[in-house]
This record gives C-alpha cells, sequence and structure tokens, in this order.
C-alpha cells in the first residue's frame, strides 16, 4: 500500500482485520502535517460504527456540521441540512485530518500482520512482463528497499507517484475547473457562536467558505482559475478587507494574516482515471480521480474506495489468486459514482461559483435555486449526495456467529502457519 492517506489507511485497516499482511508505505515521517480536507461525513460514521470504532473516534475532540449556509448580503439559505436526515450520526464531523489518520493507524497497529513504513518514498515499480509486482523506495535513512506483493495498492493522492509511473491517463471532468482556493485560519473568539457549521458568503465578484473548527476558523478564500499571482500582487490588506467585508464579525481578526506563507493554495482540479489498474496494481482515491473541494466529499469517496475494495479482495488476498478481473470489479463498482459527484461539483462551479466571481455586484441566488432549497424532496439532495455519495458502501460483517475478531484469528492461524500474504 502506497500513501498514508484516508482510503490507504482505511484499506489497510480493514484488510489486517480480515487476516491479510499488509505493508503501508507513507512518504512523509509522521502524520502531524496541516491538511485541508477536515470532514468525515456520515457514510464513515456509519461504516465506522460497523467496525465498533465509531465511539472512540467521537471521544476525540471535534465540532460538528449539521448544516451548509449560502449567505449573499442579508439572505441566508440552507443547501444541505444533515439533521434532516435519518442515521445516528445526523452532521459533518470536522477532525483535523492528522488526527483521523493516527487514529485508523494505530486501530491497524493492533493487528500483527499490518506494518508501517514512515518516510518511505517510492522510485519506482517492480514489473515482470506487464504485471506489477511491488516497488522499490527509499526508506527514512536513505537505504534503498523493495517490496514484493502480490497485490500494490497505490493510494498516494492527486499527485500520485504511482500513477505516473504506471503511465495511466485520465480524463479532464466538465473541463477546467474556474477556481481555486487560497485556505488559511483565523482565531475563534469565546464569543463565536458553538457549533456554526459552514456556511459561504458572497461578496462582490468573491466568495469566502468558513468552517468552525472550534478552536479556529477555517477560511477558503475563493478565486478565479489561475488568479492567485493577481491576489498576491493586490497584497494582504486587500485580502483581508475582502474577507472582512464578507464576514463582519471577522474584521478585528483579519489581522492574523499577515504572511502569505500562512495559507496554502489548492489548485481546484477534477479528473478521472479511464482504468483504475493495470496487473498487479490498483489506484485508489486521489489517486484514481481527482475531486474539487466542492461539498467537502474526498474523504468520503476515498473511504467509500477502501470500502468496496475490502470487500471484493480479501479473500483472493487470502488464497493469493488477485485477479484483474476483481480489480475491474472495484473500478465497475465505484467508477460510476464517483462520476455522478463530479457531474454535481461540476454543475456547482459552473452555476453559482463561476457566476459569482464574475460579478461586480454581490451575488444573488436565482430564484429557482431558493424554489429548489425550499421543496421538500429536493432539498434533501443536496445533504445525501455530501453525507453518502450516490449510495452508501459498507464494510462486510467480519464476525463469526461463535463471537470474536475473524480478522485476529486468520492473522494468528497464518503466523502459526509460517505462511504471508503481502500488499
Amino acid at each position: 500500500m502506497v500513501g498514508g492517506g484516508p482510503a490507504g489507511v482505511m484499506l489497510a485497516l480493514l484488510l489486517a482485520r480480515r487476516g491479510v499482511r499488509v505493508t503501508l508505505l507513507e512518504a512523509h515521517k509522521d502524520f502531524d502535517r496541516e491538511f485541508r480536507g477536515n470532514t468525515v461525513n456520515p457514510s464513515v460514521l456509519e461504516a465506522l460504527a460497523r467496525l465498533g470504532l465509531a465511539g472512540k473516534l467521537l471521544a476525540l475532540s471535534h465540532t460538528k456540521v449539521t448544516s451548509f449556509v449560502l449567505q449573499a448580503g442579508r439572505r441566508r439559505e440552507t443547501f444541505a441540512d444533515f439533521s434532516r436526515m435519518n442515521t445516528p450520526y445526523p452532521y459533518v464531523l470536522m477532525l483535523p485530518q492528522a488526527r483521523f489518520l493516527e487514529f485508523v493507524v494505530a486501530e491497524a497497529e493492533r493487528y500483527p500482520n499490518f506494518r508501517l513504513a514512515t518516510g518511505a518514498r517510492v522510485r519506482e515499480l517492480v514489473w515482470k512482463g506487464d504485471r506489477v509486482l511491488g516497488v522499490r523506495y527509499r526508506s527514512e535513512d536513505g537505504t534503498h528497499c523493495e517490496v514484493r506483493a502480490g497485490l500494490t495498492v497505490g493510494t498516494d493522492g492527486r499527485f500520485s507517484r504511482l500513477r505516473k509511473l504506471a503511465g495511466l491517463e485520465a480524463d479532464k471532468v466538465g473541463g477546467s475547473p474556474p477556481m481555486d482556493v487560497f485556505w488559511f485560519n483565523l482565531p475563534r473568539e469565546e464569543s463565536d457562536p458553538e457549533e456554526a457549521g459552514a456556511v459561504f458568503r458572497f461578496g462582490r465578484g468573491s466568495l469566502l467558505v468558513l468552517m468552525d473548527h472550534s478552536e479556529y476558523w477555517q477560511a477558503g478564500y475563493i478565486i478565479p482559475k489561475g488568479h492567485y499571482a493577481r491576489l498576491k500582487e493586490e497584497g494582504l490588506p486587500a485580502l483581508r478587507r475582502s474577507v472582512a467585508e464578507m464576514a463582519p464579525e471577522l474584521a478585528g481578526r483579519v489581522s492574523a494574516l499577515q504572511d502569505w506563507g500562512q495559507g496554502s493554495l489548492l489548485s481546484v482540479e477534477s479528473d478521472c482515471l479511464r482504468r483504475w489498474y493495470v496487473p498487479g496494481l490498483l489506484l485508489l482515491g486521489d489517486a484514481a480521480h481527482v475531486i474539487s473541494p466542492v461539498g467537502g466529499v474526498g474523504i468520503n469517496l476515498a473511504i467509500q474506495d477502501a470500502l468496496v475494495a475490502a470487500n471484493v479482495l480479501a479473500r483472493p488476498l487470502l488464497e493469493g489468486e488477485v485477479r484483474v478481473r476483481h480489480l475491474r470489479s472495484v473500478q465497475l463498482r465505484r467508477r460510476w459514482a464517483v462520476r455522478v459527484i463530479q457531474a454535481a461539483q461540476n454543475l456547482a462551479q459552473r452555476h453559482v461559483v463561476a457566476d459569482a466571481l464574475d460579478k461586480d455586484e454581490p451575488f444573488e441566488l436565482s430564484r429557482f435555486l431558493r424554489l429548489l432549497l425550499r421543496v421538500p424532496v429536493l432539498r434533501d439532495v443536496p445533504a445525501r449526495l455530501i453525507a453518502y455519495g450516490v449510495w452508501p458502501a459498507r464494510p462486510k460483517d467480519e464476525k463469526r456467529k461463535s463471537g470474536g475478531d475473524a480478522g485476529a484469528a486468520r492473522a494468528a492461524r497464518w503466523k502459526r502457519l509460517g505462511k504471508e500474504r503481502v500488499l
């Protein structure tokens, strides 16, 4: 497994529980770095609940977002109300991605058939004919290492090295997205409302996303595609004024943004591989399909990829018979669901975000959009797509009728027999 993002750590845990021997290679030395995707959606929480882990995750410091709100001038419209959903978790959990990854890895480390190698930078694939047999990587201490495996899984993100090494081609989704996002944090004060949620503020040719993280506000300043150089030319004072105009309650705090290095530019892209696999290699998450930040569904889709992959591949891996048809099955089960979400994101980018960025006057929601958000049957569609995607993916039941952890039992049996299965 190459890449310790949400898809990688979740698939590693699921397979380790089923008794598959897993090696997870992560290029960084640890997970304690700043991430931008910090949302854990209801479908992920329900999957963790089936694994007996949701309660432990909820014990970590977090905030809950029960709705996504659009605000243009004084008009506020809720476009995703999770509190209306029939689920034990009617909210989006806001949790730093680093904490989430550490949590999942800690659970995987309970199984003797799981191994994590940090600081492992993959250099090349090991090929035999047209089949991938593993990878060669440089370890944290500079040693050149090789891992042979019955299956290699690339979960190394939107700049996937394995995608490039395998020569897999992608199709752009809906052309080039019309936006990029400059992310930064602003201080939170005691007087701020608790669990204020997520608010999208429209201004004069500008759009600001505010996400409540309990200890700070995460702000996404949306700009036209490729306009970051122009934003920097205009200077931080202009950016601070624009943010204060859209969010007057933060006017006294924008001075905390003193340097461009305090933020990070996300160049928004959206694509999908034509083929997610070659013999011996499968790509998942952003490595297979780069997702726009619209709706905050990237982590959700990546983990759903992992759930489907684990359900399809666990038995073939244990039996040592992973075939191309198994890899094709994973793509067939996931590609259409991913493309539907990307199409919905493209509609939002073209007909809301692009219109907002092109206007000289403050953006106003159209009557048609306001009507849609008030029709009971239709107003729940955005919330459901964000919470579950096209349909939820669930882990297979791993418990035997006699009880106990089947994955741990299988791992112990393989250890006694002296046999290995490597991922």
